[in-house]
């Protein structure tokens, strides 16, 4: 299967859209929404925030593979900023544990995977603790101090930023890891250890940007998000080809 690395501008403008997406409307939740917490619309907008806090760290893990720009400066600016606007986290200290990941899926030195338990909530507690650091807390304490100190409403940080942010991470984890990855192994899941959501692109965007096609993203680490539909679909002919029946597309 042939990767897809972006050609033109078209990395860079999809990253910089989601993340001022991410950011404009979490500045006008913040501080020029009308808004109260009796209102369904405030949990939509809430739901709205996680979906687009999910797709900064997607963009962050995009540049960690140097799908934003063909440019590694760009790559690293980006991946940079996305990581630390998500939840202070390091890129450096990501892109080396993703690394891992990548170099043996669900084996040992995979820091992603849990060989202790098989369990969604457990094994998601080993995930964040292992990529939870004293530096990435006093970070985020500083932000959340200094839009106090700005004149924020407390529960306007903790309903539009925090609450999110704790979203974004478990959608990430669910169909970015614990589906993909847990086991036991069936065969189509040879030679990456991961398995794909069933092709339906719609659910695929909405669920997780493309990601629970992860399969296809180990097969080509090279692909942006926004193109591995293209891969998954190449798949399923394939598939189909072998199979001498029909792809259903």
């Amino acid at each position: 299967m042939r990767s897809h690395v972006p050609r033109g501008p078209w990395g860079i403008l999809i990253a910089l859209t989601v993340l001022g997406a991410w950011l404009g409307h979490l500045v006008w939740l913040l501080v020029g929404a009308h808004l109260s917490l009796a209102s369904p619309l405030t949990w939509l907008h809430i739901a709205l925030q996680a979906y687009l806090s999910t797709g900064l760290f997607i963009t962050g893990h995009d540049a960690m593979h140097g799908t934003v720009s063909r440019h590694r400066w760009v790559n690293q600016t980006v991946g940079t900023a996305a990581c630390f606007l998500f939840a202070g986290l390091s890129y450096r200290r990501l892109v080396v544990n993703h690394r891992a990941h990548h170099t043996d899926p669900t084996g040992p030195d995979d820091p992603d995977f849990s060989t202790r338990t098989q369990s969604f909530w457990p094994w998601f507690a080993t995930f964040m603790v292992r990529y939870t650091t004293w530096p990435q807390l006093l970070v985020m304490a500083a932000k959340f101090n200094l839009l106090l100190f700005l004149g924020v409403a407390q529960w306007r940080i903790l309903a539009f930023w925090v609450v999110p942010a704790l979203l974004g991470t478990v959608q990430l984890f669910y169909f970015g890891t614990f589906l993909p990855h847990r086991r036991p192994d069936t065969p189509d899941m040879a030679p990456h250890h991961a398995r794909s959501l069933p092709r339906n692109h719609l659910w695929a965007m909405l669920s997780c940007y493309f990601f629970g096609y992860h399969w296809e993203h180990h097969e080509s680490p090279s692909t942006p998000w926004w193109r591995l539909w293209t891969m998954r679909d190449a798949r399923v002919r394939s598939e189909a080809r072998a199979s001498g029946s029909p792809a259903r597309m």
